[in-house]
């Protein structure tokens, strides 16, 4: 990227036809900032900008400014800590990282592990916990911290210190069943909350999910703050992610979204090693450039943060802009280079580029060269744009950081191709890390590869306890302590469905329907979150816009087109509803934000979020995973679901596999109703799960848009729907010993209803089950299975019990045959299992075209019973 786009604010660059007179103008322009200050300085900037615009100039100011730090030295606030202390903790954490992972892969060489990215993180790391991040406690409701995934050694070396991890613990990293066998704990390989519940908040592993979720949780915070719910006006979310993770798609995707919303409650740190797992992020260019036009284009405030306190003296006698233009020209593959290499190769080769930058370097040892540091691993400097961000209003911050990865590791990695993967160092490599920062250590320690931990009474201790003290308490910490919220009786608010005598409606309606009447709800009510992406006309919410509102940060500036309406759009600054546009990342993010509100505010919210089902498992499923990785609680309606409901949409709209995704999600449990009824005891049953018991689970529940006859749900029925399945009628003779069974879920079960009367009409018994859930057998029947192998119990699973009896059993779904095949294990012995489904491609056609064409619909269930009759 060095290219004229770049360095055209560079003295002496080409096409100047007048150097005199672009001489007068800056001394004019730099006589204003003298004389007026700076503030007049940008009016007078802004006005000529303005000019510059016009048509006739068609002038637009460059997003990328020098390759020098943004906050001068002459802003620079006081560092008000202890340096010196800071530093030496900054090393004791770094040797401890290593140790951590070199143990590991010493003895066992799999479990891997990674020493490079914390080693170039740690300063960033450091004066967070030192002066910024603040826990949550009485006073004060907590920041939210999102660590870079592969520095999660250097945050277990801060614990250790803390006192909150032993070195046992340490010994245990990434051996997390092993570990208790010997009295410790294992450490997780990751940020992982389901694994370290009462540790980490936040999963990050997942590339690019840290970043976009950090957005939304922010925004979130205003949602709440602004309904009045929860007061987080004073709270920061701080997130510390890689350059090389700004490459995923989520990490850029809401930036707009969070300068539109004016998140000054947001900080992002960029930590710019320059480089990847396999090497430079932009070798032929400048990340940190591209970045930066990145960010400012997007409205964020841009900070950054390129080199240590040891420079300031050569800017300082750089009066001819050498560096400036020696940084401008040098890209990110050279600037790797320069970092693995020593003092006296960059003394020649950066340095010695010129006379000018040769000149700066007179006086300065090859050591001194070497130790020149950039502005991510100078403790000073790092405070300097922390501070700035802190302050920072009317804006989300980004840092960019300029480090090098594997920083003080010298030849074993420091800026090597290869230092992403290095876990292992030999003596000397290890020798030379102590040596490099200064760690009281034995030589037999070192390479023995010992933990270190200062005395109890050490200043260092001292004033590590005294500084978390400062800040409300130790971080990263999970706490899940939140109030009982009452769920109001389901005959109050879903008696229409439990008792639908035989009214056609959709299960998309019969939902709408239930979440108008829960809002309604005193206590439970304003808890609810109903998020859309874009569709809430498509799924009859409009009615919900004056309701409860839209949330919007903005309140509503115009008049809307429809405002004479009764179903008129309404936005408002203590509206309810997210709608998150056409964003279904952003719309899982919310919902992530609102579903682990319980343990990141103490606040229990209740999330609705209502999609397209094709759009979630296969679209977002990975954000789905990590939510449930952070033990999230709420709603996921997977509305328009099936193979053949949503007819006309065709392949990339109908969904056959969400269900088969849900199953392998251990704390998701999977519906796919037919009938309003069983819907609402199961969104009654999942509200008093998470919210009166509060148990970690979420609920995936699938609704279809086909109107038909809604029958009642007779209490006795409600176990079974809850449980899995349930007997829904039975078809012929009643005494008959033989008999088919039909299975079915969701609106295939009417398909599945109208085959079972077609084949008593033909002389066969029939009984019809509904299956509500097909995982939640399958998981029932598994768990009995394991329990009776280990001797603890012999019961049968409540399928295999339900399914007693002789012939055939007949399932189908609006699902790949995958989904009824995983109860198979469980259906009794004896009984023929034929599985019906809807393999392959969608397409577009009528709901009887296509059920015909995948053969799900009545006449092919009839089909297949006759074939396992013969």
């Amino acid at each position: 990227m060095a290219d004229d786009s770049i360095t055209r604010y560079l003295t002496g660059q080409a096409g100047d036809t007048d150097p005199a007179e672009t001489a007068e103008w800056r001394d004019a322009f730099l006589a204003l900032v003298a004389t007026h200050g700076p503030a007049r300085a940008r009016f007078i900037l802004d006005e000529l900008a303005v000019l510059a615009r016009g048509p006739r100039v068609a002038w637009s100011p460059e997003l990328v400014t020098p390759y020098v730090n943004t906050v001068p030295v002459e802003r620079q606030p006081v560092f008000p800590g202890d340096l010196a202390i800071e530093e030496k903790l900054a090393s004791i954490m770094r040797w401890n990282a290593l140790a951590m992972v070199v143990r590991a892969n010493s003895a066992y060489g799999e479990l891997g592990g990674h020493i490079a990215s914390y080693a170039s993180a740690a300063d960033l790391f450091e004066a967070g916990f030192n002066h910024f991040f603040r826990a949550r406690n009485e006073q004060h409701g907590g920041d939210l911290v999102f660590f870079q995934p592969h520095s999660a050694p250097g945050v277990y070396a801060r614990a250790f210190l803390e006192g909150r991890l032993t070195a046992e613990d340490l010994a245990h990293y990434r051996q997390e069943i092993s570990a208790p066998q010997q009295g410790a704990r294992g450490l997780s390989s990751y940020p992982h909350p389901w694994l370290m519940p009462d540790f980490w908040q936040f999963p990050t592993g997942s590339m690019g999910l840290g970043p976009i979720s950090s957005i939304y949780h922010a925004r979130f915070m205003r949602y709440l703050t602004h309904r009045q719910l929860v007061d987080c006006g004073s709270r920061k979310v701080w997130g510390v992610f890689g350059d090389g993770e700004m490459d995923e798609p989520e990490s850029m995707s809401a930036l707009t979204l969070a300068s539109r919303e004016k998140l000054d409650n947001l900080v992002w740190v960029v930590n710019c090693n320059l480089q990847r797992l396999d090497g430079p992020v932009r070798g032929n260019g400048r990340i940190v450039d591209e970045l930066e036009k990145l960010f400012r284009g997007a409205g964020w405030n841009v900070i950054k943060l390129l080199w240590g306190s040891d420079w300031d003296g050569l800017f300082a006698r750089d009066t001819t802009n050498a560096l400036v233009r020696a940084f401008a020209h040098t890209v990110d593959g050279q600037m790797q280079t320069f970092a693995a290499k020593d003092g006296r190769f960059n003394r020649d080769n950066f340095f010695g580029q010129d006379e000018e930058l040769a000149r700066l370097a007179q006086g300065m040892t090859d050591e001194q060269i070497d130790r020149l540091k950039r502005g991510g691993h100078d403790l000073v400097k790092v405070h300097a744009a922390y501070d700035a961000a802190a302050r920072h209003l009317g804006q989300p911050t980004v840092i960019l950081a300029h480090t090098k990865k594997g920083y003080g590791m010298g030849a074993a990695g420091q800026g090597r191709m290869t230092t992403h993967s290095q876990k292992k160092l030999d003596d000397a490599a290890l020798l030379e890390f102590r040596n490099r920062f200064n760690l009281p250590l034995s030589d037999e320690e070192a390479k023995g590869l010992a933990f270190h931990k200062p005395a109890d009474d050490s200043p260092e201790m001292r004033y590590l306890h005294a500084r978390r003290a400062a800040l409300g308490g130790y971080l990263p910490k999970r706490l899940t302590t939140c109030d009982v919220v009452p769920v109001p009786d389901a005959a109050g608010y879903a008696q229409f469905a439990l008792q639908a005598g035989g009214k056609e409606m959709s299960t998309t309606m019969a939902f709408v329907r239930l979440l108008g009447g829960l809002l309604k709800d005193p206590q439970l009510g304003p808890r609810i979150v109903p998020i859309v992406a874009d569709e809430a006309r498509t799924f009859g919410m409009a009615n919900l816009f004056k309701q409860v509102g839209i949330y919007s940060s903005a309140g509503q500036s115009y008049e809307p087109e429809d405002i004479g309406s009764v179903l008129s759009y309404r936005e408002a600054l203590d509206g309810q509803i997210l709608e998150e546009g056409i964003s279904e990342a952003g719309a899982i993010a919310s919902w992530t934000a609102a579903a682990t509100s319980y343990s990141v505010h103490g606040f229990a919210m209740l999330p609705f979020y209502i999609y397209y089902s094709m759009f979630g498992f296969q679209r977002v499923g990975d954000a789905i995973w990590a939510a449930a990785d952070q033990r999230a609680r709420g709603f996921l309606l997977g509305a328009t679901s099936g193979r053949t409901t949503l007819g006309g949409e065709g392949l990339q709209h109908q969904d056959g596999s969400s269900h088969l995704v849900a199953a392998t999600i251990p704390n998701c449990k999977a519906y796919d109703p037919a009938f309003a009824g069983e819907l609402a005891v199961i969104v009654d049953r999942g509200m008093r799960e998470m919210l009166v018991e509060q148990r970690d689970v979420f609920y995936y529940v699938t609704l279809m848009n086909e109107n038909y006859a809604q029958p009642d749900l007779p209490p006795e029925a409600r176990e079974g729907a809850i449980r899995g399945c349930y007997r829904y009628a039975r078809y012929g003779d009643a005494t008959a010993r033989q008999r088919v069974t039909l299975l079915g879920s969701g609106a295939i079960l009417m398909e599945v209803i109208q085959a079972a009367q077609q084949l008593a009409a033909d002389g066969i018994p029939t009984e019809v089950f509904s299956v509500t859930s097909w995982s939640e057998l399958a998981r029932e029947g598994l768990a009995r299975e394991q329990k009776a192998i280990a001797g603890e119990e012999e019961a049968v699973a409540y399928v295999t019990a339900q399914l007693a009896g002789n012939g055939p059993v007949i399932a189908a779904s609006d699902y790949v045959r995958a989904v009824p095949e995983s109860i198979r294990a469980f259906v009794p012995q004896g009984r023929r299992y034929v599985t019906l489904g809807t393999d392959g491609f969608g397409r577009s056609d009528t709901r009887a075209a296509l059920r015909q064409f995948f053969g799900v619909d009545a006449a092919s269930i009839v089909k297949a019973a006759h074939h396992a009759l013969a």
